[in-house]
């Protein structure tokens, strides 16, 4: 077997439009009509809403290619096409080859009687799914949740949903060939399934057992070999012949290496190559994929709370922490490996262990999960189902889901990474009840898809995964109980959707919290970026146009002045908002781990954006993180410290939380001071955690110093120190922030620049300074910390990278240093 490739070049027009334009394979519309001039930014202000012609034309794709006369001398030649996005129509010199109606499967067709020695021509017309969508609902109504400039009836067709618009996302239906196209061809035999299960003994051993399939054409009978490799070795090996099609081969592993989340172990993997040949030893086809050695499982038992819901890896239960997953653009074609691994060593840097790929978007790229098997991130997956009713119902549909399904998984299920499966966002909190009406499916069209039709694929395909039916689920009582905080995992929108208050958080006591999030805007260089200068106020048309969670600005400003003083420029409202949001997100989620093991998991709305734009997101579309993703870095660090606060009374819980798989020893340290950093108290307290568990080590009784100085001029600093070096620190006042009597912090900084053109950056403050942070404006950087708390004698040093050339002259003349003072104008 062997592919001639046809990514690359090709030519694109509108269906009724002779006008050609240069297209690039892997790709989309979009980004096609952008390279070629002929549309403006669509992130830019509400130049989306002048595109929306581009989603309901219809594109042809198309190029030529040649042929050598021995391939069609080949016994079979294959059009194989990894994506289609979505409702394709595919000709090759003329002639129909296929046609498609699912951007999620992998599509093959035989295409050896329509080609001809020489050159060809393939064409590929992308039909509009918007008349199909608006046809097929007319006839009968799929309920479901969406907003104004969301698509209804969006889950007629098998196609990226929030492409046609999200809560957080843009409307812009894309089209396109969005994965890689070839011709295969087939003289005698290829491989056509290989499956990895792995067997651990109780005395730490462990078994590869590879299942194969392979076709073979014209009598061949062929032999695989397969090969295990790790750290530059061959460790196992063996070889079988195919009887019917099929193989089976068991390798013990020597001496195994386990592979565990991030902050647990290591993550060694072995390399499974698969080599598919003929007696002669004439080379078919090969295989070849990394696996990581463990065990990971969803534990539920019942317990004293009700049932457990923890995912337990190599015999040990975790406490899950981390975010959900969405696209992370809106033309995800245009996405690098470069830009995943940013944003994925960006999750592993903020400690989280755990991402949700959310099922409105899209079953990733290889590279999302080969890096997450590489930096130890685990992922709770969805199927592309998410917050509508699906017309199970259909026999077609059903057919296309089911192949949808069984691609999938067979693609991913060899991926260390994958914690299990989950069928589908939503449905069950509100979407399905007894019978079809125009808000709801029933359940017995619900259960043929979730209930039978996917577990079924994953019991076939992939049976040492769980599965999960619906995020939220409620696995005990009534199924339509979806926030039963006695089991299952729960979405909790109280606080943004419902206005309750940041303390709400520490009343929940649910089993895993799958989502719940608080907005933010992105930083002014983000919205630069998106705005003119007319627009740079929050409530202008083109800011409101990038908030798509209803009057989510306005909750973001009522919110705000709950907490803090009204900001006096634009910038600093931009700034402050990050700060309440990593707040919100602090209050929950220092209180979740604070329960474990009652709980054990929080992933918080949302790790990343798809375009520019006011959301949940803890890092912005360019990569920039918010101040929550710094916070996360802090609130999901292994070794916690946390304070937990009685205003009235004046008492304070000290808490250390801890995610090691061993006790910790070490000190908690703690100092009261006023706001002109006078120190009013301080203490030393001796801690030893217990690895996987949360300890009160102390509870602090201020209520005479408070009555002393008053609530609003008291600060309490903490950190955790082991062997005598600070790994937590945390902060509790006494009043919300807009009533403490900040003073200037005076700030001092030193900046030493590194060899390898990194700045050292020292800050220090004469007086407390909450929230501060460091900005470089007009100049791309990370930070290694920022929004930190800062108090007399304590300077913190923090780690600026360029992204770009910058000496240290040119830093010392841009960096600014801020804090929670600056964004109200003054000090009290």
């Amino acid at each position: 077997m062997h592919k001639l490739d046809l990514c690359g070049q090709w030519q694109v027009h509108k269906a009724d439009c002779d006008q050609t334009f240069p297209a690039l394979v892997p790709g989309c519309i979009h980004t096609d009509l952008l390279s070629a001039g002929k549309i403006e930014d669509p992130f830019y202000r509400d130049n989306e809403d002048r595109l929306q012609w581009i989603g309901e034309a219809d594109w042809v794709y198309s190029r030529t290619f040649d042929v050598p006369a021995e391939v069609l001398a080949s016994d079979r030649v294959l059009l194989h096409c990894d994506g289609l996005d979505t409702l394709a129509t595919v000709t090759i010199n003329g002639k129909t080859v296929g046609a498609t109606d699912n951007m999620f499967r992998v599509w093959e067709f035989d295409a050896k009687d329509a080609l001809v020695v020489g050159e060809n021509t393939i064409e590929v017309r992308f039909a509009s799914p918007i008349p199909v969508i608006q046809a097929r609902q007319a006839e009968r109504k799929l309920p479901g949740w969406g907003g104004p400039k969301e698509i209804p009836g969006r889950a007629w067709v098998r196609k990226e949903p929030c492409s046609l618009g999200w809560d957080w996302g843009p409307t812009l239906a894309t089209c396109g060939i969005w994965r890689p196209i070839s011709l295969v061809v087939l003289d005698e035999a290829r491989l056509t399934d290989v499956a990895i299960r792995q067997e651990h003994g109780a005395d730490g051993s462990v078994t590869l057992s590879v299942a194969l399939g392979a076709e073979a054409i014209g009598g061949a009978s062929p032999v695989a070999q397969v090969t295990v490799s790790f750290d530059g070795g061959v460790v196992a090996e063996a070889t079988a012949a195919l009887e019917s099609g099929s193989a089976g081969i068991a390798l013990p592993i020597p001496d195994p290496q386990l592979w565990w989340p991030v902050n647990m172990g290591a993550q060694p993997l072995y390399e499974v190559r698969v080599e598919l040949r003929d007696q002669a030893g004439k080379l078919f086809d090969t295989w070849a994929r990394r696996v990581g050695l463990r065990t990971l499982r969803l534990d539920r038992h019942p317990d004293q709370w009700g049932e457990s819901f923890q995912f337990v890896v190599n015999g040990v239960p975790f406490f899950a922490k981390g975010a959900n997953w969405i696209p992370a653009d809106s033309f995800v074609t245009r996405l690098t490996d470069a830009n995943y691994r940013d944003l994925l060593e960006s999750t592993a840097g903020a400690n989280m262990n755990m991402l949700r790929v959310w099922g409105g978007g899209i079953y990733e790229q290889d590279i999302f999960y080969d890096l997450c098997d590489e930096l130890g991130i685990t992922i709770w997956q969805d199927f592309m189902f998410a917050c509508s009713t699906y017309p199970t119902f259909d026999d077609a549909f059903m057919a296309t889901v089911k192949a949808e399904a069984e691609d999938n998984v067979r693609r991913l299920r060899h991926h260390a990474c994958i914690a299990f499966w989950n069928g589908n966002n939503e449905l069950e909190q509100g979407l399905v009840g007894d019978e079809w009406n125009d808000w709801q499916m029933s359940w017995e069209d619900y259960g043929k898809l979730f209930d039978k039709l996917i577990p079924e694929v994953i019991q076939a395909l992939d049976p040492d995964r769980d599965y999960w039916p619906s995020s939220p689920h409620t696995p005990c009582g009534d199924r339509r109980d979806f926030n039963n905080p006695d089991c299952g995992d729960a979405h909790l929108w109280d606080v943004w959707h419902g206005r309750k208050p940041f303390e709400w958080y520490r009343t929940c006591t649910h089993r895993f919290n799958s989502e719940f999030g608080f907005q933010s805007f992105p930083e002014p260089q983000t919205v630069r970026g998106y705005t003119a200068p007319q627009d740079r106020n929050v409530t202008t048309y083109v800011m409101e146009h990038h908030q798509r969670s209803g009057i989510g600005n306005a909750v973001i400003m009522q919110y705000m002045l709950d907490w803090f003083r009204l900001p006096t420029e634009f910038d600093m409202t931009l700034w402050l908002s990050q700060i309440l949001q990593g707040m919100a997100m602090k209050y929950a989620c220092e209180h979740w781990r604070r329960a474990m093991p009652r709980g054990m998991g929080t992933l918080y709305w949302q790790l990343n954006d798809c375009w520019p734009v006011a959301s949940w997101a803890s890092i912005d579309y360019h990569g920039r993180w918010k101040a929550l993703h710094f916070m996360a870095r802090k609130f999901n660090n292994p070794l916690l410290v946390s304070g937990v606060e009685d205003w009235e009374t004046g008492s304070v819980e000290l808490h250390v939380t801890s995610d090691l798989l061993q006790s910790c020893g070490g000190e908690v340290n703690w100092w009261l001071v006023k706001p002109d950093g006078t120190e009013v108290a301080d203490g030393t307290v001796a801690v030893t955690a217990p690895a996987g568990a949360n300890t009160l080590v102390e509870t602090l009784q201020l209520g005479e110093r408070l009555k002393a100085h008053g609530n609003r001029d008291l600060i309490l600093g903490m950190e955790l120190a082991v062997d005598g070096k600070a790994v937590s620190s945390n902060l509790v006042t006494f009043a919300r922030p807009k009533h403490l009597e900040l003073l200037d912090p005076e700030f001092a900084l030193s900046i030493v620049e590194g060899d390898g053109g990194d700045f050292a950056v020292t800050v220090s403050a004469a007086k407390p300074a909450l929230w501060a942070w460091l900005e470089v404006p007009g100049t791309e950087v990370r930070f290694s910390d920022n929004f930190v708390h800062l108090f007399p004698g304590k300077p913190m040093t923090i780690t600026i990278k360029p992204l770009e050339p910058l000496t240290r002259e040119e830093l010392v003349a841009k960096v600014r240093v801020r804090s929670l003072v600056d964004t109200y104008g003054g000090c009290g």
